[in-house]
């Protein structure tokens, strides 16, 4: 057994006993899993499924501190989407409280507002060309708040894909008072404000990012690992259509008057001599102790795994950066996902544990990772879906 084996085994065996996840599908489903662990023998045991985000769900958002879970169904059969709602059990077992229509192709999801006060959630639409934001009421039951929705006067660089406006994601800044929405279709990174009473969308100046690139998702950082006054804050933003990561020196505007953005590093996101042709990455993370970038990448098949049967499956990739302390990254390491088209991945709250989403395998993979090296291991646990996976979150 290897240095980093022992490491990461002795990391997260302590953690990682009777752990709750909530994996989402494409076939309809969302599944509570338990993961166990012990003498560095990992398990992943089904505990609950419910269809009440059917027929698409599409993404998860957690907000373990009041128990609840939300959910995005994207509607890719249907004319609109749908958010639902429910109260997370001990056992992690999930009873739904409330689901209502909205605009389609809802793909990403984030909560805002005042924590002790009136707090709403804001959700990316991919195919509705739109963002939207719903208050949250306590107890798992919301209400509509705003749609806020976009045209392109014309197709982008990349027509297949930027025919229209495709919000891709939902962010906060690290002081909350603003939301980014990457917008694939139209190359850009709306910045929202917001009313405190109302929790309404306030537009302002977006980052214009490369065209053509297709931004899809972002992380922000600062060397401190939380937010201050005066704290340099970098921001890292995925491009999908052209495979990059560009990292973003950022200053906030006096006033409320949103965010500025000065570019400081660009990089393939993939082994930088040998980008494959019609990569894809999709998501990307700042792994708990501050120190690393992480981001998955689709559509490469760059490496083999063995299969219960003792096959070789291809793999797409996990790519791993050390962040210094100018916001500039070092690429450290291209490591296989556990499967095909990792499209999103949650790190642990250890950051010993990586539970990727491949969506085009239809399966959840448990990767080790070594918490001093930030070097990935082989997956510990693998457990298949009913459909393609989309999203994939820790109960912690």
């Amino acid at each position: 057994m290897g240095a980093f084996t022992i490491l990461a085994i002795a990391a997260a065996a302590a953690t990682a006993s009777a752990t709750n996840l909530f994996v989402s599908d494409y076939s309809g489903s969302v599944t509570s899993f338990s993961l166990t662990a012990r003498n560095g023998t990992y398990n992943l045991t089904q505990t609950f499924k419910s269809e009440a985000c059917a027929p698409n769900p599409s993404w998860l958002t957690i907000d373990a501190n009041r128990g609840l879970l939300f959910c995005l169904n994207e509607g890719l059969t249907s004319p609109n989407g749908s958010l639902s709602s429910f109260t997370i059990n001990a056992n992690g077992s999930l009873n739904h409280i409330k689901n209502t229509t909205t605009i389609s192709g809802p793909v990403n999801g984030v909560i805002y507002g005042a924590a002790a006060g009136q707090r709403a959630i804001a959700l990316a639409h991919y195919t509705g060309s739109a963002v939207s934001s719903w208050l949250l009421n306590g107890g798992g039951k919301f209400s509509f708040n705003q749609d806020l929705p976009y045209t392109l006067p014309h197709p982008g660089p990349v027509p297949a894909r930027q025919d229209a406006p495709h919000e891709h994601e939902a962010l906060l800044d690290p002081t909350g008072q603003y939301i980014l929405v990457p917008d694939l279709g139209a190359d850009l990174v709306r910045v929202f404000g917001y009313d405190e009473a109302t929790l309404k969308l306030k537009t302002l100046s977006p980052l214009v990012a490369a065209s053509g690139s297709g931004p899809r998702h972002a992380r922000f950082w600062n060397p401190y690992g939380v937010s201050c006054d005066g704290c340099p804050t970098y921001m890292y933003l995925v491009a999908e259509l052209a495979s990059t990561v560009t990292g973003y020196a950022v200053t906030y505007l006096p006033n409320g008057g949103g965010l500025n953005f000065t570019e400081i590093y660009k990089s393939t996101t993939y082994d930088l001599l040998n980008l494959p042709e019609g990569n894809a990455p999709a998501e990307i993370q700042v792994s708990p102790d501050n120190r690393f970038l992480l981001i998955s990448n689709r559509n490469n098949t760059s490496f083999s795994l063995p299969t219960p049967s003792g096959a070789l499956a291809p793999s797409d990739s996990i790519s791993t950066f050390r962040i210094q302390e100018d916001g500039t990254l070092v690429f450290v390491q291209l490591w296989p996902s556990g499967g095909l088209f990792p499209r999103q991945f949650s790190i642990d709250s250890t950051g010993s544990l990586i539970a990727v989403g491949n969506q085009n395998s239809q399966n959840m993979a448990i990767l080790l990772r070594d918490v001093a090296t930030g070097l990935i291991g082989e997956p510990v646990a693998r457990v298949p879906l009913g459909g393609n996976t989309t999203c994939v979150v820790w109960d912690e």
